[in-house]
């Protein structure tokens, strides 16, 4: 059985997923109380599934809040380290794509994450052999800089706020080809986390069938998993 953990911004979710299905599910949203809240939601998930089959944690390495990565990353690392269980590092961008359907035609995909300050970081994706894959590097920006991103049809999605939702809904008034992601998709869940967790951990046991730890028995090891903090020129 898989935990997964998604702290990164006040959205927290936690997930429980046996490489089949979901078992268990939790998204809320916490207003900087994630250390306070975190360890007894994780408690309670595995206390009603039975903690001693678990097998794997994945966790959202960011980008994302300084707090909310460092508490959720932190508990992922000592919990792996403590159960001996692989530990695999998910970017944040990377879980909202994976839960998007394949867009039709060329559109692109521009997963966000809110970076505080009215910015978002974000980066494009383009649909490639039955995913989501990156093709830009994350970037932080504003509204008006994500749409000066985009070099033709996109869908956007995740934490869109209500000002994100009023520009974005201009700009597609005034010509822009953007589709919006409906609420429930824009969702960070872990359910997704998990999913590519477990996707992560069966390709690297095809390349080594001995260990769960990848090929050189260090991609999945809780000490070598750090987060991914949002940077710009002004923000040291």
């Amino acid at each position: 059985m898989l935990l997964a953990i998604d702290t990164a911004t006040q959205n927290l979710s936690l997930a429980l997923h046996d490489g089949g299905e979901v078992l268990f599910e939790q998204t809320w949203r916490s207003l900087n109380q994630h250390t306070i809240e975190l360890a007894p939601a994780v408690e309670a998930a595995l206390r009603r599934l039975g903690g001693e089959s678990l097998s794997a944690v994945a966790v959202a390495i960011g980008p994302g809040t300084y707090t909310g990565l460092r508490v959720g990353v932190s508990f992922a690392k000592a919990l792996a380290a403590a159960r001996r269980v692989p530990l695999v590092g998910v970017n944040t961008l990377d879980i909202v794509a994976a839960a998007q359907p394949a867009a039709s035609g060329q559109a692109a995909l521009a997963p966000v994450v809110a970076a505080g300050r009215t910015r978002v970081v974000t980066a494009l994706y383009a649909w490639r052999k039955g995913r989501w894959k990156p093709r830009t590097e994350p970037q932080v920006t504003d509204w008006d800089g994500l749409l000066a991103l985009l070099d033709g049809p996109a869908v956007i999605a995740g934490e869109i706020d209500a000002d994100g939702r009023e520009r974005l809904t201009l700009a597609r008034a005034g010509g822009a080809q953007i589709t919006l992601a409906p609420a429930p998709l824009c969702v960070r869940r872990a359910a997704w986390l998990a999913e590519e967790g477990w996707s992560r951990l069966r390709a690297a046991a095809s390349e080594d069938e001995t260990t769960l730890f990848g090929k050189d028995r260090t991609t999945f090891d809780p000490a070598h998993v750090t987060p991914v903090y949002a940077r710009t020129k002004d923000v040291p």
